[in-house]
């Protein structure tokens, strides 16, 4: 089982799809997010609802499952000096941000995300712990 850091992104296009792939790859691999990532959900969960092409029954099982799946840290978790760096790194991208970065940087593991300024933002500041969802699961 491989570890590593999702944004509330990829958390999002999971629930939307509900495709059975996914089931395998939250099996075996341990996603985490900081708990900033709820607020985000729940912050767009009509857009969640009306994206998907589930039932509501099926969306309410897909997401009992998806989060089974998942490890959320509260944000005390995450040291001041580390979410110092974060918002260094972060200050040009977004800040809202800060809590993925800082929980990967913490953890020393990849952050995986669909944010593309998010992604060529850190890369082009020399973070080399992000790689695009996309890529990621072209490696599977």
């Amino acid at each position: 089982m491989t570890d590593f850091v999702i944004d509330a992104n990829v958390l999002m296009s999971i629930l939307i799809s509900g495709k059975a792939g996914y089931r395998p790859i939250l099996t075996f691999n341990n996603f985490i997010l900081p708990e900033f990532a709820l607020i985000e959900v729940e912050k767009y969960k009509d857009i969640l609802k009306d994206k998907t092409k589930m039932s509501e029954i099926q969306f309410i099982d897909w997401t009992y499952f998806v989060f089974a799946q998942l490890t959320i840290l509260p944000q005390y978790v995450l040291e001041q000096t580390i979410l110092d760096k974060a918002e260094r790194l972060l200050e040009k991208i977004d800040l809202k941000d800060i809590s993925y970065v800082a929980l990967a940087m913490q953890l020393d593991l990849l952050l995986l995300t669909r944010d593309n300024p998010l992604y060529e933002g850190l890369r082009k500041q020399g973070f080399r712990k992000v790689m695009l969802f996309e890529d990621f699961l072209r490696t599977l």
